[in-house]
């Protein structure tokens, strides 16, 4: 007769959850198909762009800056490496919402040559337009990726029944309640950085460092957020309370997950990315990303399954425990 120790199932490996959600995708690989639509719209689609009416304003600030010591960043060079971003930057690229969106590689990319050429141009003409197209292109990306979170969790996990609707209508609330905070918290330190980068660049670094470490730090606990949505219907404050809470249980594990998601992600990203972009080979780095990113996704609902029922058992013997210790 087995004893109770051995009655208790080990924590979910991570080697044999990787695999679980490659096979997922590898049989359904159908579902790569909308983040591979979304990066060939960025690619060789219109690119919506800001830099008619943004780029004087930073000729103007640039010729209002005081000269500054050596050591301190010079204006010219800033001025224009805000003219290269905006060169590059399409509007459009904010489809890729987080924490919920859609896989994308050209969204970080943003590609200004195509094998057809230079894409056509649209211009956001005021900071009002230029303000609407972001409200509606958040939005518009939120709900994008609600769909595609919703497939590959249904992909992955096969649930029995859920509702689409109320899948979509948390995945708008979450991503609301992270953009919040991200104003609250990411403008002072964005305030910050800009006059440490004014000062000296060596503290700009420094600090871009620390506040990446930081950055990881606070996204464990919350990387789980929009997955309480699609595996167990929460809405979107249980789902943030319940990634905090298994985040807490599984640190190393957990940790390590994300720590193995992202190097497997951004070390392949390399690869997609050698092809030119106005090369036909880019749709096979399109291909891959998709293929990869959508795995890894697949992957974390996995994952995120199998810990929490591992949790709850674990928590239903505490419980049986301290009731027999009563007795």
């Amino acid at each position: 007769m087995e004893s109770e120790q051995e009655k208790i199932p080990r924590p979910p490996g991570l080697i044999a959850t990787f695999t679980k959600g490659f096979d997922t995708i590898a049989n359904n690989v159908t579902v790569i198909v909308l983040p591979v639509i979304f990066d060939l719209f960025l690619w060789l689609g219109p690119h919506l762009r800001i830099k008619q009416f943004l780029e004087p304003v930073i000729a103007q600030f640039s010729s209002l800056a005081t000269p500054v010591p050596s050591t301190a960043l010079d204006p010219t060079l800033v001025q224009q490496a805000w003219v290269q971003f905006l060169d590059q930057f399409n509007l459009f690229s904010l489809l890729r919402t987080f924490p919920v969106g859609t896989a994308s590689l050209m969204s970080g990319r943003m590609p200004i040559q195509t094998p057809f050429g230079t894409p056509l141009d649209l211009e956001a003409v005021s900071i009002f337009n230029a303000f609407g197209w972001w409200l509606v292109l958040t939005i518009s990306g939120w709900l994008l990726g609600g769909v595609y979170f919703y497939w590959v969790s249904g992909v992955a996990l096969k649930p029995q029944k859920r509702s689409f609707a109320q899948s979509l209508t948390q995945v708008v609330l979450l991503s609301a309640i992270w953009l919040a905070m991200l104003f609250v918290f990411g403008l002072p330190i964005f305030l910050v950085f800009s006059v440490l980068a004014l000062i000296s660049p060596l503290l700009a670094e420094a600090a871009l460092f620390v506040f990446a470490l930081l950055s990881l730090w606070v996204a464990l606990p919350v990387f789980f957020s929009p997955h309480g949505i699609f595996t167990y219907q929460q809405n979107a404050f249980m789902a943030i309370l319940n990634s905090l809470r298994m985040v807490r249980y599984t640190l190393p594990i957990s940790g390590l997950f994300l720590l193995s998601t992202i190097i497997i992600s951004q070390g392949l990203d390399f690869l997609w990315r050698t092809p030119p972009e106005n090369s036909w080979l880019t749709l096979v780095g399109i291909a891959g990303h998709a293929f990869i990113s959508t795995a890894l996704l697949a992957t974390s609902f996995i994952y995120y399954r199998d810990v929490n029922a591992w949790l709850q058992v674990m928590t239903d013997k505490m419980k049986a425990q301290a009731n027999s210790m009563r007795v």
